[in-house]
């Protein structure tokens, strides 16, 4: 569209000019106000938004945890258990489990444990009012960059009912996205806020929301790149762009190499993200399992199905699995081809439809750090990646319908009904798709019938179905995962486990030997040091039990479970000092019954009979059960091996 029809769409769709320059002069002012300066139908509109997203997000309280990384962040992590704490605080910013860096997402959970325990409905909620608020957030910012506000509302209506974003949302562990994107989105807003009046105090507000941004998830590094997208439309900050766009004449414009030196901080603080990133997830050790031509064959094509699932959102899953070849040339070939003819095309109309050069790198720029250049992980793509780069694609498609609509003189009344038709049908998949994510079993049974080759998906089921005592559909699935990635380091530690549980103890070592020697997550590393351990007890070679139980705090210090392993080998041996050693530490880091019952019997044996009375009495008062415990004391210390963790 020329820039004439621009002007047109804006007189349509916004208020009067004079309106505009009021709010214009507001704007200069340094106040909280005018950060969030909003009329009475912006309220409405926001309003709406939300209870769009509850509505058709309220069947989410039905869906319990999955056991697809909800353990690891919710249900089984110690820290998170405690609640909101000194040492969950201390924790929280120190800690590189589940090979990430981000500090506010444990908290957050945190935060949840403390007011909802472990009923997953308040967990689920948490995520929903987050994404509705990150749905607002879209149509302020778009709103206050662009001066529209119908487009702006329909954006962010695509973004709060997009099948595709269930995933972010249903998924309790991926609370990392979400809130991420709240303060991307604040940043945003903040970094519009700033260039109308560039000021030291309005970029620190920038920079702060982009580093608890950071401090979420990673993905938020491509920030700085977006803001230079920005920075040409619909800022028109950039001198050489040409003439603004409507609603951005008040902005100061400057060179694009003073634009880029100004955010030299914020690229500062990407590229420290990235480090810190590459460090805890040790990327470069995925990198062997799939060589380069791989990796770029399989962004190429992915581009491409990231755009077919934004317009046509069927068979979605939670992981698309990396592929185990290369693929066929054709199909390289015509994603490449399909990638350069829209960027050809885009770049044509850069300077009459500059939206279009904006939502298209938008999409293709936040995409670069999960699209597995740099591998991590088994997916090849996944449905939350699109959380912010299907943005891109919303604006580039809402302006051009909008200014397609101007040209042919379609009524704006006109327009509303396709418009409302759409985001009803996405509404509806949304709601179906919230179903996808109800139970573990279900999950992971409808990713296998969509995908082909996903040994993740077969592991996670096999674990599942263990825990549901059906061993045998469980074995099944387990082989159908080790058949398909022989490797895998869990599906190797639960092969382990089964064959240690059936009495094939050689077998068993292999396999906990393979995990040992070449997990990079210190758990994963210690849990197969500790089930070595128990295999060399059931063997009858306690020095080697002993030595891979000491390997396995080293990867995993103060396992209270593993020190009551050792503790219970030194009472066998004689050595009452290092069982002391170990009980009492054990004890002071998870206080249990047997833990307890286990250090007064040490106390006994040493002398110490007061002392271990006292402990005696202790539980025989707080214990539901103390003669049981003192039972599994007995056995344990009479028993070859310890075959199960006393707690």
């Amino acid at each position: 569209m020329t820039q004439v029809s621009s002007f047109k769409a804006a007189k349509r769709d916004q208020p009067k000019a004079t309106k505009r320059a009021q709010a214009r002069q507001q704007e200069q002012s340094l106040s909280l106000t005018s950060f969030l300066a909003l009329d009475r139908t912006t309220l409405v509109f926001s309003l709406l938004l939300v209870a769009a997203v509850l509505g058709f997000y309220s069947s989410v309280t039905h869906n319990d945890f999955v056991n697809y990384d909800d353990p690891a962040y919710i249900v089984s992590n110690t820290h998170i258990q405690e609640g909101l704490s000194w040492s969950t605080l201390a924790w929280a910013f120190t800690s590189f489990d589940e090979a990430n860096w981000h500090p506010l997402t444990w908290l957050s959970h945190a935060l949840d444990r403390e007011l909802f325990g472990m009923n997953p409905a308040g967990h689920h909620w948490m995520n929903v009012l987050l994404h509705a608020l990150n749905a607002v957030l879209l149509f302020w910012l778009l709103q206050s960059a662009t001066g529209f506000r119908w487009r702006s509302l329909m954006v962010a209506a695509l973004f709060a009912l997009h099948p595709v974003n269930v995933e972010s949302v249903a998924w309790a562990a991926e609370r990392k996205n979400t809130l991420s994107m709240l303060f991307f989105l604040l940043a945003l807003y903040a970094y519009v806020w700033y260039v109308r009046r560039p000021v030291l105090g309005r970029y620190a507000a920038v920079a702060g929301f982009f580093i608890l941004s950071l401090m979420a998830k990673a993905q938020a590094v491509t920030f700085p790149f977006l803001l230079l997208l920005l920075d040409y439309w619909p800022l028109g900050r950039i001198r050489s762009g040409g003439d603004g766009d409507p609603g951005t004449s008040s902005v100061p414009q400057a060179s694009f190499s003073s634009l880029l030196w100004e955010k030299v901080p914020l690229f500062a603080l990407s590229a420290i993200n990235s480090l810190v990133t590459m460090f805890a997830q040790r990327a470069a050790r995925e990198l062997a399992h799939y060589p380069l031509a791989n990796r770029l064959e399989t962004a190429t094509v992915a581009y491409v199905r990231y755009l077919g699932k934004a317009f046509w959102p069927s068979k979605l899953v939670a992981m698309y699995p990396h592929p185990r070849s290369l693929y066929p040339p054709w199909e390289v070939a015509a994603a490449a081809a399909c990638l350069l003819l829209i960027t050809v095309a885009v770049g044509l109309r850069f300077r009459q439809q500059k939206y279009l050069a904006v939502g298209w790198f938008w999409f293709l720029g936040s995409l670069v750090p999960m699209i597995g250049l740099v591998q991590v992980g088994a997916q090849a793509m996944a449905d939350r990646y699109a959380y912010l780069s299907f943005i891109g694609i919303f604006l580039a498609v809402v302006w051009l319908v909008a200014d397609a609509a101007v040209a042919f003189k379609v009524s704006a009344k006109w327009l509303a009904v396709p418009a409302l038709a759409c985001l009803l049908l996405l509404g509806g998949l949304t709601y179906r798709q919230i179903r996808v994510w109800h139970d573990s079993g279900s999950f992971w049974l409808r990713m296998i019938a969509l995908t082909q080759d996903n040994y993740v998906a077969h592991r996670d089921l096999a674990e599942y179905l263990h825990d549901q005592n059906r061993e045998d559909e469980a074995i099944q699935h387990l082989r159908a995962a080790l058949a398909i990635r022989p490797d895998d380091l869990l599906s190797n530690l639960y092969a382990g486990a089964h064959e240690k549980n059936h009495g094939n103890l050689d077998s068993a070592l292999e396999h906990f030997q393979l995990v040992a020697d070449n997990a990079v997550k210190p758990r994963l590393r210690a849990q197969a040091n500790t089930e070595l351990g128990f295999v060399y007890l059931k063997k009858g070679d306690v020095e080697k039990a002993k030595r891979y139980f000491e390997i396995s705090l080293q990867a995993v210090p103060n396992q209270a479970p593993v020190m009551i392993d050792l503790g219970v080998l030194a009472v066998r041996a004689g050595d009452l000092p290092e069982a002391l050693r170990q009980f009492r530490h054990a004890v002071s880091l998870q206080r249990t019954d047997i833990g307890e019952l286990l250090l007064a019997q040490a106390l006994q044996l040493n002398g110490e009979v007061a002392k271990a009375n006292a402990i005696r009495n202790r539980v025989s008062v707080t214990s539901p059960d103390a003669a049981a415990a003192q039972q599994k004391v007995d056995s344990l210390l009479q028993a070859e091996d310890p075959s199960l963790h006393p707690q």
